[in-house]
């Protein structure tokens, strides 16, 4: 349970480093990687869902055992991005530094699979209040 503990306070407290401070980078995502944004509800769209992962992760982290279900579209909110970026690598349509993000998500979507199967059977010891 403590594997699972770190991996999700690691990945939600690394994503909120990472994804906030693009609130305030539609210019520069734009003159670094050319055209400029054209759908900013897409991208602000995009931060804001992607830090309300985050903080799923973080809640995730403070009792895993009891939000063990949630670890299974966690998997997939990683493997989605990671899955996408591997994709538009190999048609040549993203630069080559966003491969290491895509990268990192991928390790951990791992992660997130090997917290699922430690906590397996620790619900089971969960004490049920009585109704």
């Amino acid at each position: 349970m403590k594997f699972a503990r770190y991996v999700f306070l690691s990945a939600g407290i690394y994503g909120i480093l990472l994804i906030a401070p693009m609130y305030f980078m539609e210019a520069q995502v734009g003159a670094d990687y050319p055209p400029p944004i054209t759908h900013p509800e897409h991208f602000y769209g995009f931060i804001g869902v992607t830090l309300a992962w985050q903080v799923l992760f973080i809640m995730l982290s403070r009792d895993p055992v009891r939000y063990r279900m949630m670890m299974l579209p966690s998997v997939l909110e990683k493997f989605s991005f990671a899955i996408a970026v591997l994709w538009l690598f190999a048609q040549n349509r993203i630069a080559a530094p966003l491969v290491g993000f895509g990268l990192v998500d991928a390790v951990l979507g791992v992660l997130f699979i090997v917290s699922f199967v430690k906590t397996r059977g620790a619900e089971a010891t969960i004490p049920v209040a009585a109704s």
